[in-house]
This record gives structure tokens, C-alpha cells and sequence, in this order.
């Protein structure tokens, strides 16, 4: 109990919104709506004076800089800095505390970190919020309610102490993947989403912050090792498939390292990364960039994607071969896809007289319609025009243009 912050031990909050907005610019690039809403934040509990308000939750995709964020957040106002991983949690002991009674009791997360800053006004970020979980020991979401309430938080009993803390003076701020969580937890939040980066803004990240964070882990000076715009780009298009910029970080990590290698063994003084030669240091290319069909083909449709890691295009595939009027569907596709896919071949059906095609042929035929990358699951009720483009060329024999 003596090791617990007492009312006493705060630190000084920092208020000037201009420092603040200076940080968050210097720390992250882009990001502009996402800075503005917390220099917002940050500006009313300045004027209330008070911490009490909607707790913010940064929502986005991996490597997109939810973390980095709120360090950033706790540099601007002067706050102790504490992260607490969520991802996994299940039991609801981990947030309350165990009570002394059993073996091996300790406080829960909350104030263990509270412990850890030895102030009682740190930042506290709650990681991962998305990922918690429950079983028979409980349900640690439904515990957070308490923590992230400003209404409630003010007597919080950790089992452990037995006594109610007042959280009322940490700043909380949550991350999560996505907005799978329980609704009376989420109704606490406020959501601020922050998107995937552009490819433009991958290159600032990369130019601004990325490239001198490698050459300091790997003890390389600028003059030993460039890396050319297009060199970046290539590195971007077809060795990354992210929203964010962690596998980025890496790939350009990985270059570092090698050339390291290489003026270690004296091969080279220098080392300049090109397009043309950076293949020979990352291997071959892991992705297609925006590559369609090379030429028009019967059934072959392209489409559009999203996925967790941006927009992406997806290629259809059917064709036609004797049957009895079935319709087969690959590609580990989910239940809404088939559907729609389902969707599609009955409009083609009822359009048949329409594009030159007898409706006693669909008695003759059975059609297959293929997803490829068969590996990944794809799921959704979009795709209904592809679908329909390429039942119908599969039927009427004209090419789909590429385009």
C-alpha cells in the first residue's frame, strides 16, 4: 500500500497547445486529422482544468502509429508514460487485482502501473484493447468499464488494496485493430480511425524518420549508404503490402544490414541502393503492384479489394464445361460471396434473351467460378458487377477488356 503514488506525487502537466501541436508534428507525418482531435483534447482539459471526458480510442490497422502516438501525447503534456498490453487478458483479476488470500495475490494492471510512474497523474495507455478476452475467470472488458468510466473511476477498489484509488487524474488512451469489442465498452470511447498510410506519405515516413533510425541501429554514416527514390518506391510497391510502415521499417533494416556486411568484410566503401540493384540484396519481388491481365480473356474479370492492409485488385475467373446447370464456386470464399455470386447467376439468367443466349443452354452447362489465391480467405457481398462480366463473356464468348 506504501508503494502506491499518494495524492502528492503528481507531475507538472505542460499546457502549451503550441509545444504540444509541435511534438505530434515532429514525431509523426500525416496523420493531420487525428493530431488536430487530440491538440483539441488536450485544449479542453486545459480550460476545465480536469481529465474528466471521453476517453479516446486510436483505431487502425498494425503500424500505423497508435502507439508512438501516445508517447508522443505524454511528451507534450509531461506526463509519466506507461503502456499496458491487453492482447490476451482474460482473466478480469489482471485488471482488479487478486484478493491477499490467495497465494501469490498481487495488485491488478492499473495500479501495478500507477506503481511503476510513481505519480498519480501518468498516461496510460491501455494497447490492444480489442484483444481481451474471457473465460471462467471472468470478463477483464467488462472490468475496464469501471477504469475508463470518468464517472466511476474516481473510487476504483483494486482487490488487492481493498480500498477505492482515485484514477480520476490519469490520462487514459486506448489502441485497437478494430472495433470487435462489447458494445457498453466501446459506448465509453470515443473513436478516432486512423488510416493507412499512402504511398507518398510512406516515402516521407521513410525519408523523414525510418532511414535514420536504420543507419543508427547499424552504426552506418549517411556517406557509406544511399538509397535512390526509385529504389524506395520499388521497395514500397513490391516488397510491402501493408497499411502501415513496419514491414517498411524492416525491409530497409534488412538493406542496412547487408551493406554493413559488406564494408565490414572490405568489399565496399560505399554502398548505393538502386532499382536495378535491389534485388540482388532483397531477392526476388514478393507482390504485384497493380498488375492486371496482360491481354483481354474470356472470364477473366478484374476487381477490387480492401483488405486490412489497403485496396488491392482481385481477379475472377470462370468458365463453362458440359454439366447439368450447377454452379461451382472456389477460392475459399465465405457465405456472402457465394451468395452474391449466387446473385449473379441468376440476374445473368434472367437477362439471357437479352445478351444472345437461349435459357435452355444453362440446362447443358455448369459454370465455375474461381477466386484466385486460393489460400486467402475472401468474404463480402461486393464483386456483383465482376461477377456478372464474367458469367456473362464465359456464356457469350467475348473477351473482358483488361482495363
Amino acid at each position: 500500500m506504501a508503494s502506491v503514488p499518494t495524492w502528492g506525487a503528481k507531475s507538472r502537466v505542460k499546457k502549451d497547445l503550441n509545444r504540444a501541436q509541435k511534438i505530434l508534428d515532429d514525431d509523426h507525418y500525416s496523420l493531420e486529422k487525428v493530431k488536430e482531435r487530440i491538440v483539441e483534447y488536450l485544449a479542453v482539459q486545459q480550460r476545465s482544468k480536469k481529465v474528466k471526458g471521453p476517453i479516446m480510442c486510436l483505431v487502425g490497422p498494425p503500424g500505423v502509429g497508435k502507439t508512438s502516438l501516445g508517447k508522443s501525447v505524454a511528451k507534450a503534456t509531461g506526463r509519466e508514460f506507461i503502456r499496458i498490453s491487453l492482447g490476451g487478458v482474460r482473466d478480469e483479476s489482471e485488471i482488479r487485482g487478486h484478493r491477499r488470500t490467495y497465494i501469490g495475490s498481487m495488485p491488478g494492471k492499473i495500479i501495478q502501473a500507477l506503481k511503476k510512474a510513481k505519480t498519480t497523474n501518468p498516461l496510460i495507455l491501455l494497447d490492444e484493447i480489442d484483444k481481451m478476452g474471457q473465460d471462467f475467470r471472468g470478463d477483464p472488458a467488462s472490468a475496464m468499464l469501471e477504469v475508463l468510466d470518468p464517472e466511476q473511476n474516481s473510487t476504483f477498489v483494486d482487490h488487492y488494496l481493498e480500498v477505492e484509488y482515485d484514477l480520476s487524474n490519469v490520462m487514459f488512451l486506448t489502441t485497437a485493430n478494430s472495433y470487435n469489442m462489447p458494445e457498453p465498452l466501446l459506448d465509453r470511447m470515443e473513436i478516432v480511425p486512423l488510416a493507412g498510410y499512402t504511398e507518398e506519405e510512406k516515402r516521407e515516413i521513410a525519408l523523414r524518420h525510418l532511414l535514420d533510425k536504420s543507419l543508427k541501429n547499424n552504426g552506418l554514416k549517411e556517406s557509406e549508404f544511399s538509397l535512390s527514390d526509385d529504389a524506395l518506391t520499388a521497395i514500397i510497391q513490391f516488397y510491402t503490402r501493408e497499411a502501415g510502415v513496419r514491414n517498411l521499417e524492416r525491409e530497409i533494416a534488412r538493406l542496412a544490414r547487408k551493406v554493413v556486411t559488406k564494408i565490414v568484410k572490405k568489399e565496399s566503401q560505399t554502398v548505393t541502393i538502386t532499382e536495378e540493384n535491389l534485388s540482388d540484396y532483397l531477392g526476388v519481388r514478393k507482390f504485384k503492384y497493380g498488375l492486371a491481365e496482360l491481354q483481354d480473356q474470356i472470364g477473366v474479370v478484374t476487381g477490387l479489394a480492401y483488405t486490412s492492409a489497403g485496396g488491392d485488385l482481385l481477379q475472377i475467373e470462370a468458365l463453362k464445361l458440359p454439366g447439368k446447370g450447377r454452379m461451382k464456386t472456389t477460392g475459399k470464399l465465405g457465405d456472402v460471396m457465394k451468395e452474391s455470386i449466387d446473385a449473379a447467376s441468376s440476374y445473368v439468367r434472367s437477362i439471357s434473351p437479352k445478351i444472345g443466349v437461349k435459357p435452355t443452354r444453362f440446362d447443358k452447362l455448369d459454370i465455375h467460378v474461381h477466386v484466385p489465391e486460393g489460400a486467402t480467405p475472401k468474404d463480402g457481398p461486393s464483386a456483383g458487377l465482376a461477377m456478372v462480366t464474367s458469367i456473362v463473356s464465359v456464356l457469350s464468348g467475348i473477351p473482358v477488356k483488361k482495363t
